[in-house]
């Protein structure tokens, strides 16, 4: 059997890249509903469904696998089912001798390893907005840029001056004074 596994990722949140990656040939795509690493019920579905000779497609590596040691942990464990792990994006798959320059392995590599940091920002960004945490750099009340820019127009005082009285920076009271002219 030729199995599928889509889940939501970063850049890809509805899974159309994913699944248009995934060949007619598909006997049945496994579709994780969350991007979260812990709880992937769905994968251990697939994984339980697994007999040898069956082959798992993904997209890339980090659709699989949240770190490179769950990754290397799933490369063994269908290894040892003879089960294939075939990666489309990165053209390997798993019970094949790799032909490719140690320049193309760490290329894979890092791009996993960066699949991983933004996956892990954009469910931390998500975790604190659901907590009611502000996303983002703190806004600057309302009065000091008003002073700022009363200071700029002032001409008396130089641009330390105001940053040292206001806390606004220069390029912040740049931002602000475009937009009054606008």
């Amino acid at each position: 059997m030729i199995y599928g596994y889509i889940r939501p990722l970063y850049d890809d949140e509805t899974c159309e890249k994913q699944i248009r990656a995934m060949p007619k040939e598909c006997d049945k795509i496994y579709h994780e509903l969350h991007a979260k690493p812990k709880k992937r019920t769905v994968l251990e579905e697939l994984l339980m469904a697994l007999k040898p000779g069956d082959t798992i497609i993904v997209e890339r590596m980090f659709v699989l696998a949240d770190t490179t040691r769950h990754l290397n942990e799933l490369i063994k464990l269908c290894k040892k089912d003879g089960v294939s792990i075939q990666f489309k994006s990165e053209d390997i798959c798993s019970n094949q001798s790799l032909t490719c320059a140690l320049q193309e392995m760490m290329e894979h590599y890092i791009r996993f390893q960066t699949d991983v940091a933004k996956q892990s920002a954009k469910n931390g960004i998500i975790n604190a907005r659901e907590q009611g945490k502000v996303i983002g750099r703190p806004k600057k009340p309302d009065e000091n840029i008003q002073k700022a820019v009363s200071m700029y127009y002032a001409g008396n005082f130089t641009l330390l001056d105001i940053k040292n009285e206001t806390g606004i920076s220069k390029s912040t009271l740049y931002r602000y004074l475009e937009s009054v002219e606008d």
